[in-house]
C-alpha cells in the first residue's frame, strides 16, 4: 500500500520539478537587468565608458609597442657614416614615440649633450602622457561602478520596507522577491567595477613596458652621440 502510495506521488513530484525547471530557465540575463531598476542606466554607460577607452588606448599603445628592430640599427649606421639627414627621414617616417624622441635629438646635434638629452626628454614625457590619456578614466569607472550598484540596492531595500509598512504585510516572498532584484544593481556594479579594474592596470602594465623600451633605445642613442669622434 504504501509502495502504492509512493507510485501515485512520483508523477505529481516530477510535474512540479519541471514547473520548477521551465521558471527558472526561463528567469533570463536581459531580464535581471531590467529588473536592476533606474541604476543600471548609469551602470551601463560607465561599462560602454570603459569599454570603449579600453579598446582604444588597447590599439594606441598596442600600435606604440611594435619593436622597431631596425630603426635604431639604420638610424645607428646613418649617424656613423655622418648621414643625418638620412637618418631624420627614417625616424620621421616611422611615425613612433620612439622616432619622434630620435628625430628631436638629430635635430639638436651640435648643442651640448645635455640639451640633447633635455629635448629628448621632454619628448618622451609628452609621448608618454599621450599613451596614458584616459587610462585614469578606467580607474574613475572601477571605483564608482561597485558605489552606484550599492546605491540601487540601498534604495531598493528602502523601498522595500516601504512597501511594506504601509502595507502591514510581512511575506517572506514579497521581501525576497524585491530583494533579489535589488541586489542585481550590486552584481552588476561589482562586475564592471572588476573588469574595470583589470582594464586599468592591464593598460599600465602596457605603458610601462614601452616607457622602458624608449627609455633603453634613448639611453643607447645619447651613448652613440657621446662616442670619440661624434
Amino acid at each position: 500500500m504504501f509502495l502504492l502510495q509512493v507510485d501515485s506521488l512520483a508523477p505529481a513530484a516530477n510535474a512540479a520539478g519541471t514547473a520548477t525547471a521551465q521558471t527558472v530557465q526561463e528567469l533570463r540575463f536581459i531580464d535581471l537587468l531590467i529588473k536592476g531598476g533606474w541604476v543600471m542606466i548609469p551602470i551601463g554607460f560607465l561599462f560602454f565608458l570603459g569599454l570603449v577607452i579600453f579598446i582604444e588606448r588597447y590599439i594606441t599603445i598596442r600600435k606604440a609597442s611594435k619593436k622597431e628592430s631596425n630603426l635604431m640599427q639604420q638610424v645607428k649606421s646613418s649617424i656613423l657614416s655622418g648621414q643625418l639627414d638620412s637618418a631624420t627621414a627614417l625616424c620621421r617616417n616611422s611615425n613612433t614615440p620612439l622616432g619622434r624622441m630620435l628625430q628631436k635629438g638629430l635635430l639638436r646635434i651640435g648643442r651640448p649633450i645635455k640639451d640633447i638629452e633635455g629635448a629628448i626628454e621632454n619628448v618622451g614625457k609628452l609621448e608618454v602622457s599621450k599613451l596614458e590619456k584616459n587610462i585614469s578614466i578606467l580607474g574613475i569607472v572601477a571605483g564608482i561602478a561597485p558605489m552606484l550598484g550599492f546605491i540601487g540596492t540601498i534604495s531598493g531595500v528602502i523601498r522595500i520596507f516601504y512597501n511594506i509598512s504601509l502595507s502591514d504585510n510581512i511575506s517572506i516572498g514579497i521581501i525576497a522577491g524585491g530583494l533579489y532584484e535589488k541586489m542585481i544593481t550590486s552584481a552588476a556594479g561589482l562586475m564592471i567595477g572588476v573588469i574595470a579594474y583589470i582594464g586599468y592596470h592591464v593598460l599600465n602594465i602596457m605603458v610601462d613596458r614601452v616607457i622602458l623600451r624608449i627609455e633603453t633605445d634613448a639611453v643607447e642613442f645619447i651613448d652613440l652621440l657621446e662616442e670619440p669622434g661624434r
